[in-house]
């Protein structure tokens, strides 16, 4: 199935936020209640020892993305991860409540950031969590440039393909947004309108889901992405890492020089 990169809603800056807002939440929940996102736990766990690093920079967070599942589960005895949220269109809101669920673990930068160009003072390891397929390949590029520009390590994972079962899948969204959105914290009001009343919301979910799988990259065209990047030392490990759900997590994973050998 070639890749078409269509466009999705929530992408766009004259998306309403209060949509934008209640779409990113529902899919926070699903992907913590679901541990999405726990077959990319092994990979990410070496990648952080590997550089050295328990400072985490998660870009394209959304809602909060797997991380309040995550931390528990990459924290050593020795070493907690330290992550800090970033967005373009930071919702601030659900940061705050994931970082209140996490017992103030969880920090936030909360002024927009532009993934393809971090301000300094953002340093460490870089994460991507069902982010990745947004950017066309040019941007998707710029952004692990601008890892590898600042000597940091990256990983991006994704949770959905581009293929029959994963659009199957996603065609039930609506459903379940219907079914769990009452159990959505922080609650709104405005959820509840644009969701039942006025149902907005389970059909942004539905079409921007589907645009998602037709704009996931494979692990095929993540290495043809690598292998054209200016990336001297990097090391770079990509593949599928099966879980319970029948759609596997793609993961791309860049380890600087500095680390590579370690």
């Amino acid at each position: 199935m070639r890749r078409l990169h269509l466009l999705e809603i929530e992408d766009q800056p004259w998306c309403p936020a209060v949509l934008r807002d209640a779409a990113t939440d529902f899919l926070q929940l699903m992907i913590v209640a679901t541990d999405t996102y726990l077959p990319a736990v092994p990979h990410l766990q070496s990648a952080l020892e590997r550089t050295g690093t328990r400072q985490v920079v998660d870009l394209c967070s959304g809602g909060g993305g797997p991380w309040p599942g995550l931390l528990s589960r990459l924290d050593t005895p020795q070493a907690p991860v330290d992550v800090r949220l970033t967005d373009r269109y930071p919702n601030l809101e659900a940061f705050e409540a994931a970082r209140e669920r996490t017992g103030g673990r969880l920090a936030f930068h909360p002024h927009p950031v532009d993934a393809t160009a971090l301000p300094a003072e953002l340093t460490g390891f870089r994460t991507l969590f069902t982010a990745f397929h947004h950017f066309r390949p040019e941007t998707a590029r710029a952004i692990r440039a601008d890892a590898v520009r600042g000597g940091q390590g990256i990983g991006v994972f994704e949770a959905t393909q581009r293929t029959a079962p994963s659009i199957l899948a996603t065609a039930f969204s609506p459903v379940l947004v219907l079914l769990v959105t009452p159990f959505i914290r922080p609650f709104r009001w405005s959820r509840l309108l644009f969701t039942y009343l006025i149902p907005l919301v389970p059909l942004l979910v539905l079409f921007d889901g589907i645009v998602s799988c037709l704009r996931t990259y494979t692990p095929r065209e993540l290495r043809a992405m690598a292998d054209s990047l200016d990336a001297t030392g990097y090391t770079w490990e990509i593949g599928e890492a099966k879980g319970r759900s029948p759609v596997p997590v793609t993961y791309l994973i860049g380890i600087p020089p500095s680390a590579a050998g370690g």
